[in-house]
């Protein structure tokens, strides 16, 4: 829990406090709210990727490929475009376009009104969409389920096609989508795959990720010898380099700042940066519902 710190008055009674109480002290007393938000965050809301809700939608994968969540799945290399194009016009529907309001997020956002805070999400579902969040305040860092660029990434320039996407479902038989259906990138024709990043080829960033970037980017040089909180809500450590780690080194470099951790699973933090570190360790839902009905 957090040390004496004579720039946060909260610091001084943090062992008295719940822990939706001691949350909401710290938004209050911030100049700066730099949220970070993971997978953990969604599958606390009920967006998993494992469990029933991955088990009835994709039955027939599982079986035929043995796939443990819905995640590795989406990666799996499939034995051709139209199986491809099978699972994920089931996957964009159900983590996209279908996906329904999440209470953590709207508690969250409400929680955000009126203060001075950017988001930076490594989630590509559709949740701050669905939440009806300022998406000018929300950088998707690694894409969006919704979108499709070229598998080759010959051009950055994404597509989207829900129309599409809900006709695959309708006529896909035996795991396959029919040849016609699949789509090809138009500029030189390989074919085009759901925007998303990975580490052997990273993603199309097209002229919108680029305005996201630059405003989350204008937000911390803004902002940069403010006191600021870095809060991080269900972020693991599958991509450590897009929020755990800049989060850890813009808090040593800033002395009025702090980092909250909001994650049951207790993770590494550097030495330096340890008297100005919160875990907040109870379920994410819980904590972030009981904080908004203060």
């Amino acid at each position: 829990m957090l040390q004496p710190n004579r720039y946060w008055q909260t610091s001084t009674i943090a062992s008295s406090l719940s822990q939706a109480d001691l949350l909401n002290q710290l938004i209050d007393e911030a100049e700066a709210i730099v949220i970070g938000i993971g997978a953990g965050m969604s599958a606390a809301t009920g967006f998993t990727y494992i469990g029933k809700r991955f088990t009835d939608a994709f039955p027939d994968f599982i079986e035929k490929y043995g796939l443990l969540d819905m995640l590795q799945a989406s990666l799996f290399e499939f034995e051709d475009r139209q199986e491809y194009w099978a699972f994920q016009s089931r996957f964009c529907l159900l983590n996209f376009f279908d996906q329904p309001v999440g209470q953590a997020y709207v508690d969250l956002r409400q929680m955000m009104s009126n203060k001075n805070y950017h988001i930076i999400t490594t989630n590509a579902d559709n949740a701050f969409y669905a939440a009806e969040y300022d998406m000018d305040k929300v950088f998707r860092i690694q894409g969006e389920y919704g979108l499709w660029q070229c598998s080759e990434h010959c051009h950055q320039q994404t597509y989207q096609n829900e129309a599409l996407l809900r006709e695959m479902v309708e006529k896909q038989s035996n795991m396959k989508v029919p040849e016609d259906l699949v789509p090809y990138c138009p500029k030189c024709g390989a074919a085009l795959e759901v925007n998303k990043r990975t580490e052997e080829k990273g993603m199309v960033e097209d002229g919108h990720f680029h305005e996201q970037k630059d405003r989350y980017e204008q937000f911390l040089k803004e902002n940069k010898d403010k006191k600021v909180l870095f809060l991080e809500i269900g972020v693991g450590h599958t991509t450590p380099q897009h929020i755990k780690h800049p989060f850890q080194q813009m808090t040593e470099k800033n002395e009025k700042a702090l980092f909250v951790t909001m994650n049951q699973k207790e993770y590494f933090i550097p030495r330096n940066i340890r008297p100005r570190t919160v875990r907040i360790d109870e379920d994410i839902e819980e904590v972030l519902h009981r904080a908004s009905s203060k």
